[in-house]
């Protein structure tokens, strides 16, 4: 009764489950994933993060999968949304896709976090790296 779909969830069910991914709280008290699956591929999600945030700044190597990660991760979350809002599926893999999306948004909160150098450091870091060099050049023309 009330299904419209005949699978065991009804359009209420859904309409609450969209709701709770689309909350932005959802993700207080949340937890990042251990490992999430991206495109077939197990992510260790939990320990990236982890490895990310050890450091002052992330360099420029680590930015970019720090990026590809993002994005992966958004695109994760959209196929997992439209899922649960369009596909025929039961109350469990409902529940379990709305779950999912909340972790996947609660890392996607964390690596927004991550610290970035900021370009006040990266001016004084080179200008420090200026001096050094212009100092050597001094050293070695004396």
């Amino acid at each position: 009764m009330g299904d419209t779909d005949g699978t065991g969830i009804t359009d209420a069910e859904r309409e609450a489950l969209l709701d709770r991914v689309n909350d932005q709280s959802a993700t207080v008290g949340a937890s990042v994933p251990d490992e999430i699956e991206i495109d077939g591929t197990a992510v260790d999600l939990s320990t990236f993060i982890v490895e990310c945030r050890k450091v002052d700044a992330i360099p420029p190597a680590m930015e970019r999968k720090v990026a590809s990660t993002r994005a992966a991760l958004r695109a994760e979350r959209e196929r997992r949304v439209e899922r649960l809002e369009d596909d025929p599926i039961d109350r469990e893999t409902a529940e379990t896709l709305a779950e999912e999306v909340v972790g996947i948004d609660r890392a996607l909160n964390a690596l927004s976090t991550i610290r970035h150098p900021s370009f006040a450091d990266e001016h004084h870091a080179d200008a420090l790296a200026g001096r050094e060099r212009w100092l050597a050049f001094v050293d070695r023309v004396r």
